[in-house]
C-alpha cells in the first residue's frame, strides 16, 4: 500500500519540470498557509547560503560530510 507521499511522488515525476516546479511551489505555499514553514527562518537560510558556502564546501571540511 503506497502513502499520499507516494502517489503525489508518482504523479509529479511524469510532469514536465516547469509544471513539477509549480506543483513544489504550492507544497510551499500548503506548508506556510498552515505553519509548517517559517517564512523568516527560511528567507534567513536562503539569505546566508551563499555566505557560507565557502565554509561547507571546502577540502579541510570534507571529513564531516559522512557524519
Amino acid at each position: 500500500m503506497s502513502t499520499t507521499a507516494d502517489r503525489i511522488f508518482e504523479h509529479a515525476s511524469k510532469l514536465p519540470e516547469p509544471l513539477a516546479r509549480e506543483v513544489l511551489d504550492f507544497i510551499g505555499y500548503l506548508e506556510l498557509r498552515h505553519g509548517l514553514r517559517d517564512p523568516l527562518t527560511e528567507d534567513l537560510m536562503s539569505a546566508q547560503a551563499p555566505a557560507m558556502q565557502h565554509v561547507w564546501d571546502n577540502p579541510n571540511d570534507e571529513i564531516w560530510n559522512d557524519l
